[in-house]
């Protein structure tokens, strides 16, 4: 069961995406009314400046919490040297999956729901799809695998052979996803650092 510690850094997490989401949803709209009332317009950069402010703050109690713990900070540590990763995932790894690093590649995939499931039934067999899982730790982890195909060299080689080989871009993105997470799962595992990580585990 995890700790008041954990349970704090997940809060805190947790409500720094909803900020975000928040923040997200009033930048659209404010796009959206560039020929309406004036009033609504400052109403809506109001809030967005607000929620940049409260958006700074958590950052500051999630840096603060990270720091006071010598594992979250040597983890932290440790994650952040690997191309396409940053304070943002880190983070969410240390909040949301503090599995990471005690559990083997497949399992570790399916707890985030990048596992591809069969749907077998007699003998038909059924295309793979991957279900379930930690919805916000997937969401991360997708935004920083974009980033990983263009600045982290095994990712961006494993993305070019995927989709050279005819796989298509959405199931190529997938699996550097479950390539990229099981990299940061052998650095944990291994106290390993970026250049000397073994990815398969």
């Amino acid at each position: 069961m995890p700790d008041e510690q954990q349970l704090e850094l997940a809060a805190l997490v947790t409500r720094r995406r909803q900020f975000v989401d928040m923040r997200s949803m009033e930048k659209n709209r404010r796009a959206l009314m560039q020929n309406s009332s004036s009033l609504v317009r400052e109403s809506i950069d109001d809030h967005i400046e607000y929620l940049d402010q409260r958006v700074a703050e958590l950052d500051r109690d999630i840096d603060g919490l990270i720091k006071r713990s010598a594992l979250w900070k040597a983890n932290d540590d440790l994650l952040s040297a690997v191309p396409g990763i940053g304070n943002v995932t880190t983070r969410t790894l240390a909040a949301l999956l503090p599995e990471l690093g005690k559990l083997n590649r497949r399992q570790v995939a399916a707890l985030v729901g990048i596992a591809p499931f069969a749907r077998d039934s007699g003998e038909a067999k059924g295309r793979r799809m991957i279900i379930g899982g930690r919805s916000a730790v997937r969401s991360v982890l997708y935004m920083a695998t974009i980033t990983a195909i263009t600045r982290n060299p095994i990712i961006a080689r494993h993305y070019a052979r995927l989709v050279a080989a005819g796989k298509k871009a959405k199931v190529a993105l997938v699996a550097c996803m479950r390539k990229l997470l099981t990299i940061l799962n052998a650095m944990l595992r291994d106290r390993a650092s970026w250049n000397a990580t073994p990815v398969e585990a």
